[in-house]
């Protein structure tokens, strides 16, 4: 039988951990349940998964519909489409199948392709690659989780721009069916739909088409939706991540029409040594001022206080009520630390 690729390439970079990265791993789950109940996917539907962050990897590769098990996905620092990109059309040019005298090639590739956020770096040259070499023979589906993903570097891609717009519970789990469902009735029909795809029809509620004609906005390559700091706990050893999500916040005086952006907590969240897998470790640290963050974070790993203590080494991790003096668990110096002033400390690039 001739093979229907399927790749999802999947933005695992800090600003999807937690709540989002728990719903696309367990979408994915969704997705696989429902290929292996429809004979078409299971004789046609090859599947593999790609992610990025500073790094890109493959984290599943193409393999049978029947024999595929979803993974536990990682999260790392950075946001690298074009890591990403390059990583896809490795594997597409590794494993795609060319049509041959002797033999019928695979159809043309499916790639979902998910992010929620803005590139960490020039995509330039990886967009070009794409675009010469493999836009015409691969249908690529890009789906902006929120508002504030870069869609014009998407538009360069395809023209197949999705907005998920309705982050709930029941969003999730009806998004996800709409990718089993389009990838089903895709494996079905690949011998007479020439284009190859066929993507079901969705509450226009949960996911929408982006009109690409709006100006884009100005170029950036930190993703300011997101503030993730990285700290480390102070009892375990163990990494990881504090979030905060972009908050306009009212003027208090009402004839004043003016707003103040300041990000809200969001969560703090474990993190294993594939972080450091998949984060770019040449990037410059970004500087924030904790005025600007609204809401004090626990540690994840331990349970202490104050997730958010700054050493002399310029490194963040916890400390408890009942610790006058901390070790930092980086460079093991001891600290007394002040809780009434406001400090710059490093961020991620998100």
């Amino acid at each position: 039988m001739r093979r229907l690729p399927v790749y999802f390439l999947i933005d695992v970079s800090e600003s999807m951990v937690g709540e989002p990265i728990h719903q696309v791993d367990e979408g994915l789950t969704a997705i696989i349940k429902a290929l292996k109940t429809d004979p078409y996917a299971i004789e046609t539907a090859w599947i593999s998964i790609i992610v990025f962050a500073g790094q890109a990897k493959t984290l599943v590769p193409l393999q049978e519909v029947i024999n595929f098990y979803p993974p536990r996905f990682p999260v790392g620092s950075g946001t690298s489409l074009s890591k990403g990109l390059e990583h896809l059309m490795f594997e597409l040019s590794k494993n795609t199948v060319k049509n041959t005298y002797e033999r019928k090639g695979d159809w043309k590739p499916i790639v979902f392709l998910f992010t929620d956020g803005v590139p960490t770096e020039d995509c330039t040259a990886a967009v070009k690659e794409w675009k010469q070499n493999w836009q015409l023979d691969v249908n690529l589906i890009a789906v902006s989780f929120g508002n504030d993903t870069d869609t014009r570097l998407l538009s360069e891609l395809t023209e197949n721009v999705l907005l998920f717009k309705n982050a709930t519970a029941d969003a999730y789990k009806q998004f996800f069916r709409w990718v089993s469902d389009s990838i089903k009735t895709s494996s079905i029909g690949v011998e007479h739909n020439a284009s190859g795809i066929d993507l079901k029809k969705i509450d226009e509620q949960t996911l929408s088409k982006i009109d690409l004609t709006k100006p884009a906005g100005n170029q950036q390559y930190v993703d300011n939706n997101f503030v993730i700091l990285p700290g480390k706990c102070q009892n375990t050893k163990r990494p990881y991540l504090i979030k905060y999500q972009k908050n306009i916040v009212p003027s208090d005086l009402p004839a004043m029409e003016i707003n103040t952006m300041a990000y809200q907590l969001v969560g703090t969240y474990q993190v294993d040594q594939t972080y450091n897998e998949l984060s770019d470790q040449k990037t410059q640290p970004l500087a924030i001022n904790t005025a600007e963050l609204l809401g004090f974070p626990h540690c994840p790993c331990c349970g202490n206080t104050y997730g958010l203590a700054l050493c002399s080494c310029n490194r963040i991790h916890c400390t408890g009520n009942n610790n006058p003096t901390n070790t930092c668990p980086h460079c093991g110096a001891q600290n007394i630390y002040d809780t009434g002033s406001h400090f710059n400390v490093n961020r991620t690039q998100g």
